[in-house]
């Protein structure tokens, strides 16, 4: 149970952490907002920076969504089942789905990473080209930090199996 909580609470951590951007978010768009119709005069960050950073909290919301079990799914059937026969499903689509989808995540952006990197990769979306290989490493990353917590969750599915009862979370 320790080493779940322990990938709980670094995803949750991680998660927390990152939704601070939100708030950079909203000031970088208000700014721009602001600076292209009462200044007149645009920008050229905001939009590499609106999309890197609703990038950031988009990737790293998966590993902190799977730790809070929130993900969505058919609760309509599922929460009438008992928590074995849920276990049992979970299992299953833990191993049918969610690690072959997300191994080739963290394999495939690892490669684009490392080639983002290797030719210093800049965004050709606005005339300054801020570097964006920082931002395809978050790519392999977040696929680890999934493989973690998925790999958490088919130790509740298993305790469940055992207990009959879902284990605790951290919230």
């Amino acid at each position: 149970m320790r080493f779940i909580l322990l990938i709980d609470r670094v995803n949750t951590a991680i998660g927390k952490t990152a939704g601070w951007a939100i708030v950079v978010l909203t000031f970088a768009i208000c700014y721009e907002v602001f600076s292209r119709y009462v200044l007149r005069s645009p920008t050229e960050w905001a939009f590499d920076a609106s999309y890197m950073l609703y990038g950031l909290l988009f990737m790293l919301a998966g590993p902190y969504t799977l730790a809070r079990n929130s993900h969505v799914r058919g609760d309509f059937l599922y929460r009438a089942w008992s928590p074995r026969s849920q276990a049992r499903l979970d299992l299953v689509l833990y191993f049918l789905f969610f690690f072959p989808g997300i191994i080739a995540l963290a394999y495939s952006g690892y490669g684009f990473a490392a080639l983002s990197f290797a030719m210093k990769e800049q965004s050709m979306n606005s005339p300054n080209g801020p570097p964006i290989y920082p931002y395809k490493a978050l790519i392999p990353i977040v696929g680890v930090l999934m493989l973690l917590q998925g790999t958490a969750e088919v130790v509740r599915c298993i305790v469940c199996l055992r207990n009959g009862f879902w284990p605790e979370r951290l919230h």
